[in-house]
Parts: structure tokens; C-alpha cells; sequence
């Protein structure tokens, strides 16, 4: 009998991030290869859990297509040596896909159907670009449902300072300059690195290497680096490279499973599930998708925005982060937020995103049994935002002096 169940993230981890397009060091590698390794590296760390068990095998990718395409789950499954009998498939929710593949299967596993799964997502943004390989529908723009430029992420984001004149481009500014430092000094902590499964690349000469950390990372950036920068998306605008996630091709792997999977297989899952919720916005403004979301998810968990101890907010852009802290009362230097920096540093990889914000939560929660939830949260593409809350199952009930 399926009986309902709590949800555990076990174990998590990824590629290093590349930079996507010719120089990048993922030009060679195939998408569906960097799964198979992330898929590889995470079942290696956890052989405890029988590959017969998994139940499902759950990767977004935004661009279904080529080395993307082929039901992700099922060829990566099979790629990665998992028995025959395990199934998989794949999902498509733009930047929050890896998220809504943890959400699908965590929710299988709390209704009982599911044991143990994966999930997770992969970008390759070199092979392809966003948008690159999508028609939309001319309905969009010809009946007035949506303005073109809301296809433009970019664009989006400037909305962002239009409706809240009060955001400006130097905050903005301070925040990505941040981002870069706090991530390169958690590189320099040793932070990142337990959780990155080393990926053999090939460079443009035929020669071998081994990809070992994330690429587009630019830890000596500074202020006056970041107010010389061009705003590509706007003439005199506030968005810049700078403040934007970088182009990036990586992929993402999670292990999920239920409370008596844990205890049968002995397993110490680094964290719990405790909400998730997802919601749209004007697609116009999708940046301020999370706000909803996290306000859904909150509301399903009986918690407010104070019981939050950790947040992990994925940088599509700084403002779009901004815009969430500004909401809930938070400082953009809060350092409960992204306290190893984030995607404007490590980079973006659409669909592969959402697992590396959980990745990173739980290592920190490891870090500190004094906090109780996490926040896992982003926005997404044509208005949408994605929440996810955790418990630690490290909490002492101790509050940090």
C-alpha cells in the first residue's frame, strides 16, 4: 500500500559550469554527456543505493533538441549504465527546469508512488542558444497577449528598474561585483569543489583536458569595471554583462527519496522538503516571478519570510534578485543570501540551475545547524517564478550567537 511520506534530498551535484560558445571549454562536449557524468558522479558517491531502485529518472533541458533532445531522462538513464528497467523522462519549464524535476519527483515520492529518483537538467547554451530552435506562436504578439521584447530576458530585466525607480544601476552594480567575490572566495574556502564531477574536454587542436571548476567566473571585478560596461538591451539602460548571468553550458543530477528508503537504505539525506510552489506573472516583467512563488510556497508551509535562515536565489540578473530582497525587507548583502555568490558568477545554465542552488543550500546547512529552512527560488522565463523551501536536518534548535 502507498502510504504518504516526507521527501528527502539526499545527495546533489554537477559539471563545472563552462562558458558556452566556441571558447568555452564544453564546445566538444556533448548535452547529453555532461548529464551522463553528472548522473555517473553522483550514483558513484552514494553506493548505498541500488540502480535497480530508482524509480524515475527526471532532466529538463529548455532546447529539446539534437544532443538535448531524445527523452533526456530515459537515453541519459541508459548512457549512465542505469539497469534497463529504470524509466525516465524529460521536462521543460525554461530556467526553473531542473527545480520543477525535483518538485515532479519529490511529489511522487510524498504520494508514495515513488522509492527513490533523479532528477535533474542540463544546458548546453553553445549547441543551443535560447530561443534558438522555438516558433512562437504569432497569436502572442498579433492579439496583444504578450510584447515581443518579453521573449528578450534582458529586456525584462530593465522593466524591473521602470516599475521600481527606486532600484539603481549602481545597487545593481554592487550586487554583481559582490556575486564574483563571494563566489571566488568560497572557491578559495574549498566550498564548491566537494560537489563538481570532474568532466573530460577536448579543445579545438584534438587535445584532452579535465574540466575541474566553473569557467566564467571574474573575481577582480570592480565597481569602476562595471560602470564603464555597455547595457546591451537598452540604450542608456542599467542592465549590463556585468549584472546578468553569463551564457553557460553544465548540467545538474539531485538523489531523491522517501522516509522509508532513507531508513531501509540507510541513507543521511543532507535535507527535507517542505514546499514547493510556482507562479506566473506578466511575462513583460518576469523577474518578479519569485516573489509570488515564495509567497505560495510560505503559505503552504505555515512559515513566514523570518523563519528563513538561508536563501539561495538564482541571478538570472542582479536586479531581478534585488527586486525579491526589496520585497520581503531583506538587504542585498544580507549574508544570509547567496553567501557563496551565484549564477552572475558561476553561471546559468537554464534548465540545470535550480539542483545547483539545493546543492549549495545543503552543503551550507551541513555548516550550520543553528538554521532551520532554506530557500531555494528563481525566476523564469515568459513570467513565471519557482519556490522551493527545505528543512535542515542538521538544526539544533540553537540559535547562532
Amino acid at each position: 500500500m502507498a502510504e504518504l511520506s516526507d521527501v528527502y534530498f539526499v545527495d546533489g551535484m554537477r559539471t563545472p559550469f563552462g562558458r558556452a560558445g566556441e571558447k568555452g571549454m564544453y564546445w566538444n562536449t556533448r548535452a547529453d554527456d555532461l548529464a551522463v557524468k553528472a548522473t555517473i558522479g553522483l550514483m558513484e558517491r552514494n553506493p548505498g543505493v541500488p540502480a535497480d531502485r530508482i524509480d524515475d529518472v527526471a532532466i529538463a533541458a529548455t532546447s529539446q533538441t539534437g544532443d538535448q533532445g531524445l527523452t533526456l531522462g530515459r537515453s541519459v538513464a541508459i548512457l549512465a549504465g542505469l539497469p534497463q528497467t529504470v524509466p525516465g523522462f524529460a521536462i521543460d519549464r525554461m530556467c526553473a527546469g531542473a527545480m520543477t524535476s525535483v518538485a515532479t519527483m519529490g511529489a511522487s515520492i510524498g504520494s508514495g508512488m515513488y522509492d527513490v529518483a533523479l532528477a535533474g537538467g542540463v544546458e548546453h547554451m553553445g549547441h543551443h542558444p535560447i530561443g534558438g530552435n522555438a516558433d512562437p506562436n504569432p497569436r502572442f504578439v498579433a492579439e496583444k497577449m504578450v510584447d515581443p521584447a518579453a521573449l528578450n530576458m534582458g529586456v525584462t530585466a530593465e522593466r524591473i528598474f521602470d516599475r521600481f525607480p527606486h532600484f539603481t544601476k549602481e545597487r545593481s552594480d554592487r550586487y554583481g561585483m559582490l556575486s564574483q567575490h563571494k563566489a571566488q572566495a568560497a572557491y578559495d574556502a574549498g566550498k564548491l569543489q566537494p560537489d563538481l564531477v570532474p568532466v573530460a574536454v577536448k579543445d579545438a587542436d584534438g587535445s584532452w583536458g579535465l574540466a575541474t571548476e566553473d569557467e566564467g567566473r571574474r573575481p577582480q571585478t570592480t565597481m569602476a569595471d562595471l560602470a564603464g560596461l555597455k547595457t546591451p538591451f537598452r540604450p542608456h539602460g542599467r542592465v549590463t554583462a556585468g549584472t546578468s548571468s553569463p551564457l553557460t553550458d553544465g548540467a545538474t543530477m539531485s538523489l531523491l527519496a522517501g522516509g522509508a528508503a532513507v531508513k531501509e537504505l540507510g541513507l543521511t539525506p543532507k535535507m527535507r522538503m517542505v514546499s514547493f510552489a510556482f507562479a506566473g506573472v506578466q511575462p513583460e516583467i518576469m523577474g518578479i516571478g519569485p516573489i509570488p512563488s515564495t509567497e505560495k510556497a510560505l503559505h503552504k508551509a505555515g512559515l513566514s519570510i523570518t523563519d528563513i535562515g538561508l536563501f539561495e536565489l538564482n541571478e538570472a540578473f542582479a536586479i531581478q534578485v534585488i527586486s525579491l530582497l526589496d520585497h520581503f525587507g531583506i538587504a542585498d548583502d544580507d549574508p544570509r543570501v547567496n553567501q557563496w555568490g551565484g549564477a552572475i558568477a558561476l553561471g546559468h545554465p537554464l534548465a540545470a540551475s535550480g539542483v545547483r542552488l539545493m546543492i549549495q543550500l545543503a552543503a551550507q546547512f551541513a555548516e550550520r545547524p543553528d538554521v532551520r529552512y532554506g530557500l531555494t527560488a528563481m525566476c523564469v522565463g515568459l513570467g513565471q517564478g519557482g519556490s522551493v523551501i527545505w528543512e535542515n536536518p542538521h538544526y539544533d534548535g540553537k540559535r547562532k550567537k
